[in-house]
């Protein structure tokens, strides 16, 4: 029996319909042959009608995965107790015998998809299962990547129709040309809540040559939105193949003088302030997560993979992040998951407002100084609770920008990580070698709540894209170095660190000075203002950044800060290069480009510390 007509005897034949006006064998093939594993008791095949989404929604509630809250449009999601975040241990991307990436978890492509699929055979018994088609990328443009989701989740579906363009059209359009990603998803058996149960099966592994990511037994977005994280691993390996970059980048507009516009992306870890960034409120976001960048006629362009956001709720409060909570306390269609619910309104850590004393959250009916089995305390939202909401939602969002068929042209890069002791808040690269080596792939980050683990520790992040990588990490800085060779007009590459501290551990920046940091990259790229050069890059003048922080944010700024902030430390980085070539060195296969990069950082380091000690004033550089 063919795969058409295995899905023409296995679904309702109004189902069917949808799937025989898609004329591509290879999806034919793989829906019959996932669809008959996971053994559903319905199928419903996803078009790009709101009726279709709309039937989701309804299921998402029905099913118990969500429940409605007081405000129109708002549900909450909880995800089991101990299915809180990435699970990074039995994430394994799966690769040919003898293969190893290094930084990868990797597992043996035979023996993990055997594994995986003696774990989903039957995992739907009962259930319905969903059909979805999404594109990452603007529809119909150079950037479009097709998509296709199995899931038995109505809640996963829900997000990610949230999140992403719909595709039903666009795989119709394409036919037999759809070179699509594909993912299977299953929650497994479910518990009371509703919430994944065998966890001790939970597996999500990554084929690279089926480019098809298989999820069971989890329902935690990071581990079964299938086109976000996961579909992020299959298109590194695209864009290093293809020679394109594919980044975990927000997307920005930042407003210069006479109504000029310039878009910058960022790379940040989790929690280090990439979605603030992404937000501030007077300047425009067009994505907060992951980019695409492509060489087009020389020029650097970049699109939002997405459509909508997937962001860390803890901290979020009226006076920092004035349009995501206008946005959260608006009838917009918000999925809220893990956080506190007290008579249908949502709450979460550190919002800034009292917070119920009694409630139900992650991990069932709450109160305060509840302890779970392991005798700690548990917090009335978890840390790592999310809001999932479209970008339509956000009063300052650039939604040209967002569907343009060509991207934006891109101005400028920025690394910034959490670094108590080395970086300056803001500085600029040398030229796109320097800024790729010593500020994207040098880039560290004390370690958050997002992934599980401990917190606190200085973990190495190149390019914020470790825990994502599916090729050699060398293979990836090579084709980081080469893009640049394609491009006429090169964006300029920034590094920012909103985390600086003194000696007794005080902060030196304030949560919004990176509105400021913004507005000074921006006359960078466009040559509007001096800077002074430094051993590890140019940095902001003092008359120039006190004229700034008047104008954006009405704050006088002393000559004791900006001395505090923009000092270079010599010995922190050195001790950082050390680090860094290290790690590197350990590796093999690294473009002997990034050591050269390094060993010049070093010895501009050594020179200015012979002729002005272990810490630099910026005044001292400015007059030489």
């Amino acid at each position: 029996m063919g795969p058409l007509e295995y899905l023409k005897n296995r679904l309702d034949p109004e189902q069917f319909e949808k799937i025989k006006a898609i004329d591509n064998p290879e999806l034919h093939e793989f829906l019959a042959k996932y669809i008959d594993l996971l053994n559903p008791a319905k199928v419903f095949v996803c078009t790009d009608s709101k009726e279709d989404e709309e039937y989701v929604r309804r299921k998402a509630i029905e099913y118990g995965e969500e429940k409605p809250l007081a405000m129109d449009g708002h549900t909450v999601h909880y995800d089991g107790y101990y299915d809180q975040a990435r699970d990074k241990a039995r994430t394994k991307i799966l690769v040919p015998k003898g293969v190893e990436i290094p930084f990868v978890n990797t597992m043996d492509r035979e023996e993990g998809l055997k594994e995986i699929h003696e774990i989903m055979k039957d995992i739907a018994k009962g259930k319905e299962l969903f059909v979805c088609f999404f594109v990452l990328g603007p529809k119909n443009s150079i950037f479009t990547i097709p998509a296709v989701q199995l899931t038995d989740s109505a809640y996963v579906a829900h997000s990610e129709f949230i999140l992403y363009r719909k595709g039903y059209e666009e795989f119709k359009r394409l036919g037999r040309e759809a070179k699509f990603l594909k993912f299977v998803h299953s929650a497994g058996e479910l518990d009371e809540r509703k919430t994944s149960k065998n966890i001790d099966k939970r597996r999500i592994y990554i084929d690279l040559e089926g480019e098809t990511v298989y999820s069971a037994n989890t329902q935690y977005g990071g581990n079964t939105i299938g086109l976000k994280k996961l579909a992020f691993r299959l298109t590194i390996r695209r864009a290093v193949q293809e020679g394109w970059l594919s980044e975990h980048m927000f997307l920005m507009r930042v407003n210069g003088p006479n109504g000029r516009k310039t878009y910058f992306t960022g790379a940040y870890p989790s929690m280090c302030g990439k979605t603030s960034t992404a937000m501030i409120s007077w300047e425009n976001i067009v994505g907060d997560d992951l980019t695409f960048i492509v060489d087009m006629k020389g020029e650097a362009r970049g699109a939002n993979v997405e459509k909508g956001v997937f962001g860390i709720i803890q901290g979020v409060n009226q006076e920092d992040d004035p349009i995501i909570w206008e946005v959260l306390h608006s009838p917009n269609e918000i999925i809220f998951s893990n956080v506190l619910v007290k008579d249908g309104k949502p709450y979460w850590n550190d919002m800034g407002i009292p917070i119920p004393e009694e409630g139900e959250n992650h991990s069932g009916k709450w109160w305060k100084g509840k302890k779970d089995a392991e005798g700690n305390e548990i917090p009335p939202s978890h840390k790592n609770a999310r809001f999932t909401v479209s970008l339509e939602a956000f009063p300052n969002a650039d939604l040209e920008a967002l569907e343009a068929p060509c991207g934006v042209r891109i101005g400028g890069m920025i690394f910034g990580g959490r670094d108590a002791d080395t970086w300056p808040p803001v500085r600029e690269a040398f030229d796109w070698a320097h800024g790729v080596v010593t500020m994207g792939a040098a880039l560290e980050s004390e370690t958050t709540a997002a992934t599980l683990g401990k917190e606190g520790v200085r973990a190495f992040n190149p390019m914020a894209i470790l825990d994502f990588l599916s090729v050699h990490i060398g293979d990836y800085l090579r084709n980081y170095l080469e893009f640049e060779k394609k491009l006429r007009i090169k964006p300029k590459i920034f590094a920012v660190n909103y985390f600086l501290r003194d000696k007794d551990g005080n902060w030196l920046n304030h949560k919004l000075d990176k509105a400021v940091w913004l507005k000074w990259m921006e006359l960078r790229v466009h040559g509007d203002v001096d800077a002074i050069e430094t051993p590890v890059g140019y940095i902001p003048k003092y008359e120039d950044l006190k004229r700034l922080f008047k104008e954006v944010l009405n704050k006088d700024y002393s000559r004791e800060d900006y001395e505090k902030q923009f000092t270079i430390r010599v010995p922190e980085f050195l001790a950082k290069i050390e680090r860094i070539e290290k790690i590197y060195g350990d590796v093999g296969n690294i473009p002997e480009e990034l050591f050269k990069v390094l060993e010049k950082e070093r010895e501009r380091l050594l020179k200015a510390k012979e002729k002005y000690g272990d810490y630099i004033s910026p005044f001292q550089l400015e007059k030489s």
